[in-house]
């Protein structure tokens, strides 16, 4: 499989695995990764999932410019086939973590964007090109980018086509940390099994209380908050937090 998916202590780690060809995706891959992250959010013993690339040279380079691109420009597809692989209207309610090694661009820059938490090698090298041929980025990233990170750094990042560094990126706020080559699969397997070990149902309502308030009007959220922060407070996970700090106890893994 060009994509692969290993599950192991509640961590499922999804790889585009394809580096020969820099994890360029075919539309077998784009199919079978929304297959992959379908399969994380609905398997209960998921507890958080890595997004990585195989081999040293790339993360992904995006949609494979001599099959899954021309078959968009013939209109043979609408890129809206494409949704799962960019998390368009699947809800992955777990924390997902980009390990980012290598060249990331087009479509895999934008699939990077649909991550929560974003660690990438010092070498990492990014950039989203589709300008320079003509086209724009709407695998979320005309929606995403902006909302993530400053207006003036969105658009630079978009109009230019140019490449940009692990620091910059950091720097701009699309990445969290940037770290050696060599640490960089560590840190995110350190990363991922701390979260591991938290609360599912906390982890849930953040990443749902961000994707629902962020656009509503000031109070309309306020009251959603309301709603969305009581399923946390009512929940099993927060009856036994509770209960064990009271008893001068920390919860080692919910």
């Amino acid at each position: 499989m060009s994509i692969a998916y290993d599950l192991q202590d509640g961590i499922a780690r999804i790889t585009f695995n394809r580096p020969a060809k820099l994890n360029a995706l075919t539309l077998a891959m784009y199919d079978e990764l929304g297959a992959a992250f379908k399969t994380a959010a609905e398997d209960d013993r998921v507890r958080v999932v890595i997004l990585t690339g195989a081999g040293e040279r790339a993360f992904c380079v995006g949609a494979d410019l001599t099959e899954s691109i021309p078959a968009l420009a013939r209109n043979d597809i609408d890129i809206s086939a494409w949704d799962p692989a960019h998390l368009k209207g699947l809800n992955l309610d777990k924390p997902i973590i980009a390990a980012i090694n290598g060249l990331c661009m087009g479509g895999g820059f934008e699939i990077m964007l649909a991550t929560d938490l974003r660690i990438a090698s010092s070498t990492a090298v990014f950039s989203l090109p589709e300008v320079s041929i003509g086209i724009v980025p709407a695998g979320g990233t005309l929606v995403r980018l902006v909302r993530q990170i400053g207006y003036a750094a969105a658009l630079e990042i978009m109009m230019t086509g140019d490449r940009f560094s692990s620091e910059h990126l950091l720097r701009v706020g699309v990445l969290n940390r940037v770290v050696a080559p060599e640490d960089l699969s560590a840190t995110a397997t350190r990363l991922a099994e701390r979260l591991a070990r938290l609360s599912p149902t906390a982890l849930k309502v953040i990443k749902q209380s961000v994707r629902e308030l962020t656009d509503l009007p000031l109070q309309d959220a306020f009251r959603r908050e309301a709603v969305l922060g009581q399923v946390a407070f009512t929940s099993a996970d927060a009856k036994r937090g509770l209960a064990a700090f009271l008893e001068g106890k920390k919860v080692e893994r919910f």
